[in-house]
């Protein structure tokens, strides 16, 4: 593609899509940061759109007969709206036109002003169903219920906050990370929700320490590690036998984000995939987190610095398959540093 159609299509939020066949798509411009939380893979890479957008499966059927007539007038999809990583409403559009010779596809992030003049007018139409009511008001009031069960365990994690050098972004961060994970995995809405509030909880264990062996400043000796060590179980035993799934997710991972993955990990040494994969995904965007972020007992490392880092503690440490899902997701993960900081933290607190 022309570098200067390229770089209008990079401004005005459009991805360019060519056909290879009905199923498959290839980006033959630059990946934009919206996207890669949907399509998780690389801009190189053939995808399916309708698997990442459903709303678009019958639209490919007008379409098809759009590219056959070799048509290069624009097919609108129609406006219809996504939900991103950090639960934002974005509102996107397709067009279909038949161009240099190729079945092209465009993808319009239209942006939030776009969005939110849709809502009004939305609000002020006449004649909407009332059972199509009832159900906005049901999906509204769902969503209200998962913020505050996110909130209650945000919350709750933050009791150890007080005793640790650990911060509320920082879990929330934790959380939101693991969800964009569990959504590139292809995770259920419901298990990508538990894994968004359950592996903020991966360290509620440490409220069971001795403040003497938590605050220590220098190298805990080997019994105080051993004590230390225990959090993994002590978390694990607040958590267990709820019989509620969320509560379930949150247990493995207190118990197992320590577990390494040739098994000299604690606490009961599991190997591969014998370890939770919520903890193994919890073990990869902790360690992330923790690296890329100053605290009063260390520097930050540069997202480069960590990412070397974490590249060598793969097949040893770290599942080296869930990294490679991890660094798909990169610009997803900056979008979330920049939006969930300690700074906003303490706007709000205040």
């Amino acid at each position: 593609m022309d570098k200067l159609l390229a770089s209008i299509c990079t401004s005005l939020n459009i991805a360019v899509f060519c056909q290879r066949n009905r199923e498959s798509f290839q980006l033959i411009t630059h990946m934009p940061d919206w996207l890669v939380f949907f399509l998780g893979q690389s801009a190189a890479a053939e995808c399916s759109l309708t698997d990442a957008f459903p709303y678009l499966t019958c639209f490919i059927d007008d379409a098809e007969r759009h590219w056959q007539a070799r048509n290069t007038t624009p097919l609108s999809s129609g406006v219809w709206v996504e939900i991103d990583e950090l639960g934002n409403e974005l509102a996107l559009e397709a067009n279909a036109l038949w161009m240099n010779g190729q079945a092209v596809l465009l993808l319009n992030n239209l942006g939030e002003k776009y969005r939110k003049e849709v809502s009004h007018l939305q609000q002020l139409r006449e004649g909407l169903l009332t059972q199509e009511k009832l159900e906005n008001e049901v999906q509204k009031r769902t969503l209200k219920i998962k913020q505050r069960e996110e909130e209650i365990a945000i919350k709750l994690v933050s009791l150890t906050s007080y005793r640790d050098e650990e911060t509320g972004a920082h879990v929330k961060r934790i959380g939101l990370y693991a969800a964009a994970m569990g959504k590139a995995l292809g995770w259920e809405t419901q298990q990508i929700d538990d894994i968004r509030i359950a592996a903020p909880m991966h360290d509620i264990g440490k409220i069971g320490i001795p403040d003497r062996i938590l605050l220590k400043k220098g190298k805990l000796t080997d019994t105080e590690f051993a004590i230390m060590k225990r959090h993994t179980e002590i978390g694990a035993k607040m958590l267990h036998d709820s019989h509620i799934p969320v509560l379930d997710m949150a247990a493995d991972i207190a118990l197992c984000h320590h577990e390494k993955w040739d098994g000299s990990g604690y606490p009961r040494g599991l190997m591969g995939e014998e370890i939770p994969v919520s903890a193994r995904i919890t073990a990869i965007v902790d360690i992330y987190d923790a690296l890329v972020h100053e605290r009063v007992y260390k520097k930050a490392l540069s997202e480069a610095e960590a990412l070397e880092l974490m590249g060598s503690m793969t097949g040893s440490h770290l599942d080296a398959k869930l990294f490679e899902v991890f660094l798909g997701l990169l610009p997803v993960m900056r979008r979330i540093r920049q939006e969930v900081n300690e700074i906003n933290e303490l706007l709000v607190s205040y």
